[in-house]
Formats: structure tokens, C-alpha cells, sequence
């Protein structure tokens, strides 16, 4: 069976009182979330330093959420090593 290409979609977003049109495979539901969700972790650090700029505060959230990004990382890997270890614990290969 034939694999259908999927055409990118143009999706309008608001972030930060910014708007911006992003071109993605995603569905438009999914681009709102994620638009949502960095929204709202930009405002809750302007919240924290309202005299930040746009821009400083566009860092800080980046560096959050490589942050969360990393440790989700590390936490997945020791879970794989964990499974590993259980596995050949039981004998299951």
C-alpha cells in the first residue's frame, strides 16, 4: 500500500502577544497546544521579571525547558537500563 505524503499545514499562533504562522505535518489542534504551552511558560517567567525583554525572556524559557527536556532524557534512560536489568534478571531476552 502506497504511503500518502502529508502537505504542511499552515497553523496561526499567538505566542507572548506575538503572532507567528508555523508550517508543520502536525495536526492544528497539536501546533495550538504546543503554541499554548510556550505561552504560558514565557508568561509565568515574566511574571517572575516583568522588566525583562521579550527576547530575555524568550531565553529563559528555552533554557527551562531543555532543562525539563534533559532530565526527562535521563529519567527515560535509566527506566530503559532498569527494563535491561529486569529482563535478563528473569531470563527474558
Amino acid at each position: 500500500m502506497a504511503e500518502i505524503a502529508k502537505e504542511k499545514k499552515r497553523v496561526a499562533v499567538s505566542i507572548f502577544d506575538q503572532e507567528y504562522v508555523v508550517r508543520s505535518l502536525e495536526e492544528e489542534d497539536y501546533i495550538q497546544q504546543l503554541a499554548s504551552f510556550l505561552d504560558h511558560k514565557m508568561r509565568e517567567i515574566h511574571r517572575m521579571s516583568p522588566s525583562l525583554s521579550a527576547g530575555k525572556v524568550a531565553v529563559l524559557t528555552a533554557l527551562n525547558l531543555a532543562d525539563e527536556l534533559f532530565k526527562v532524557r535521563q529519567e527515560y534512560e535509566e527506566l530503559l537500563n532498569l527494563i535491561e536489568e529486569t529482563k535478563k534478571g528473569v531470563g527474558i531476552k
